[in-house]
């Protein structure tokens, strides 16, 4: 049987995968990078480019809502919210959040995450969802580069992984945005041909122990510093800081049926998803031969 293919972002998020991986040496499973985030996932499942995604919560959810057969939710990955930075350029004009009022939005791809949370940022600020403007450029430096040639206004992503541009004097943070929701889950195409049953289960499982491992107290304080110091460069300060945020569940075969819901009541209002006329149905969601719908 061939290895799955399994499509990722490589973030800090990513660490306990890439010790898997590190471990498994292509045995089971290749890692695909895919450096856009979620829309480019979610394009690569429907591709045949990958079996497995490990991707933002809402725009996967949102894509099955939206018709999308390229998969089903099988399991969870990170358990706390996502905090959602709010980036403008080094000498944009726009100084707060409010400033962004009908202005251009940086997104990376059309529903992507980055998509979905200025639709969130939106109904936060009271502004109407109509009236919201993207333009898509890819990936985290085609958005820098619009914010600072001036033909986007802002853009959203993960707080540390802009960070080091923000260091860098390259842009600016002028606010954020949590995501009501746990930030990350795992999909995989519905074809058993693809994504059979028993190799994905036997995938989850074995992430589940380094997800555990890494959770522990004890490489909290030590080992996952230095991993990820090590593989992403991020200074000392900042990975503590954002280990104090962070979580992993204690399975990741398992995925929330509140979770699902809650989040496309939250979607639904910002517009990204529009409820049937005979409700949702939260099973169809998800690959209920793999995952634990708790």
């Amino acid at each position: 049987m061939s290895p799955l293919r399994v499509g990722y972002v490589r973030e800090h998020f990513s660490s306990p995968l890439l010790q898997y991986a590190e471990v498994d040496g292509g045995k089971t499973f290749i890692l695909i990078e895919c450096p856009s985030g979620t829309g480019q996932l979610i394009s690569r499942l429907a591709n045949n480019e990958i079996d497995i995604a490990i991707a933002l919560t809402d725009p996967l959810i949102s894509g099955i809502a939206n018709g999308s057969k390229a998969y089903k939710l099988v399991g969870s990955y990170v358990s706390t919210p996502l905090n959602w930075a709010i980036i403008t350029g080094a000498q944009a004009k726009f100084n707060d959040v409010s400033d962004l009022d009908g202005t251009t939005i940086g997104i990376s791809r059309f529903g992507s995450g980055s998509y979905t949370m200025a639709h969130v940022m939106a109904l936060k600020q009271g502004w109407s969802i109509e009236q919201l403007k993207f333009q898509a450029n890819n990936d985290i430096r085609g958005l820098i580069n619009s914010v600072n040639d001036g033909s986007t206004s802002a853009f959203m992503w993960e707080w540390f992984t802009t960070k080091p541009f923000v260091d860098a004097g390259e842009a600016r943070f002028i606010g954020s945005v949590p995501t009501p929701w746990p930030s990350w889950m795992i999909a995989a195409h519905p074809s058993a041909d693809r994504a059979p049953v028993n190799a994905v289960k036997q995938f989850l499982d074995m992430l589940t122990t380094y997800v555990r491992a890494f959770d522990s107290k004890d490489n909290r304080a030590t080992g996952n510093v230095d991993f990820i110091k090590k593989t992403f460069g991020y200074p000392e300060e900042d990975i503590k800081a954002w280990l104090k945020t962070v979580g992993y569940p204690e399975n990741c075969r398992t995925v929330s049926g509140q979770v699902i819901t809650e989040t496309l009541g939250v979607l639904e209002m910002a517009g990204v998803v529009k409820r049937p006329e005979e409700g949702y149905n939260v099973d169809y969601f998800v690959n209920s031969a793999i995952v634990d719908l708790t």
